[in-house]
């Protein structure tokens, strides 16, 4: 215990408040610890902001308190003043609920919507730590990353860490659903008739996966196209133009806006295009699928680049830059893969060994060791 005078004690047993919204990367692995310390008998408390709200089948049981938060954007300094404003008032708002709650500890999964339960719990000298999901540290994580006891990261190695936050950094892994853990006994089986391709864009840039995936497919022998089932996650407003253009290579794809169990079809798929958002490279890894991954350039520091070179790296995927993402490029790495199946498999057992389904476990043992250091 320190002899700040300022220092709140935590509440004997108390609860451990997660810090998290704004975007599913967030959201989820907070998620994923919340159901392993409740498992653990412990309670837990959700604070997030507005957008965090929207995500259905998250956080089943676990109290939500809503907070102010603001993020300069696109509006650049001229809107600090605003910003400022609302972390102000979301932090005023977590501390009163951490002065009545006296949490054992808070924890920030990155995301500006994560900074005002942060700023509250530095502020009453609450134990505190961050869990980075991508394979840079990103902004908010920077600015808090000097001040919490510890900071989880899902890759070995993560861009734009300094060397003095080492001593505190902890490998964990990224967790991932339940879901996804249940997919990792799913066998892959590259000897199967026919071969599933998925391709999934995620909540941003699935424009230029519609346009340009269905075009490389027409590229495709026809004998490889022959074997080939196609699952594509596409918007609606492009679903015309991608079904005319597989019907033209010889293929009735499975299109939709949204698969209630986007897991099971990766799980039963055989080569994956996608982003590489960190949540994606997690399950793409735990369940052991071969990718093509595709990174989202417009991402803050081009984090994506980051993450998907880190399974390419592991064997277990395949890097398009956007600039280069055209037909005929496509083309080739589905070549590469659709003709030499035990490759194919090789890629997907690389994939499995770079995964790590006990992320939750292991942040749950950080975060729990955290709150115990008084």
């Amino acid at each position: 215990m320190t002899d700040n005078p300022r220092q709140m004690t935590p509440s004997p047993g108390g609860t451990y408040v997660l810090c998290a919204g704004g975007t599913g990367g967030h959201m989820v692995p907070a998620h994923c610890l919340a159901l392993e310390l409740m498992a653990r008998g412990h309670k837990v408390h959700l604070v997030t902001d507005e957008r965090g709200l929207r995500f259905p089948g998250l956080f089943p049981g676990v109290p939500v308190t809503k907070v102010e938060a603001a993020s300069t954007g696109r509006s650049g300094w001229r809107s600090l003043p605003q910003v400022a404003l609302s972390i102000w008032k979301g932090r005023s708002a977590a501390r009163k609920l951490f002065k009545d709650m006296r949490p054992r500890a808070v924890i920030g999964f990155g995301g500006y919507p994560a900074l005002p339960g942060l700023l509250a719990g530095l502020s009453l000298y609450l134990p505190c730590l961050i869990h980075e999901q991508n394979a840079v540290l990103g902004r908010t994580n920077r600015y808090l990353a000097p001040r919490v006891r510890a900071i989880a990261t899902s890759f070995p190695r993560v861009r734009r860490m300094e060397g003095s936050w080492q001593r505190r950094a902890h490998f964990v892994g990224n967790p991932v659903r339940p879901e996804v853990l249940a997919a990792r006994d799913v066998k892959f089986d590259e000897n199967a008739a026919r071969l599933k391709l998925l391709v999934t864009g995620g909540s941003q840039g699935a424009a230029v996966l519609n346009r340009v995936v269905p075009a490389a497919v027409r590229l495709l022998p026809a004998a490889l196209r022959a074997d080939l089932d196609i699952t594509h996650q596409g918007r609606d407003e492009d679903r015309d133009e991608m079904l005319a253009a597989y019907r033209a290579a010889g293929i009735e794809p499975t299109i939709a806006a949204y698969f209630p169990d986007l897991p099971a079809e990766m799980a039963s798929s055989h080569i994956v295009i996608a982003r590489s958002g960190a949540s994606t490279v997690a399950e793409l890894a735990v369940m052991g699928r071969p990718s093509i991954l595709v990174p989202l350039p417009i991402a803050t520091d081009d984090h994506q680049a980051d993450n998907a070179a880190a399974l390419v790296a592991a064997g277990g995927a395949q890097m398009i830059r956007q600039q280069d993402f055209t037909p005929e490029r496509l083309a080739e790495a589905l070549t590469q893969w659709l003709t030499d199946r035990q490759g194919l498999a090789e890629a997907a057992a690389a994939a499995r060994a770079a995964g790590h389904p006990e992320a939750a476990t292991r942040l749950a043992n950080l975060v729990i060791a955290t709150g115990l250091i008084a």
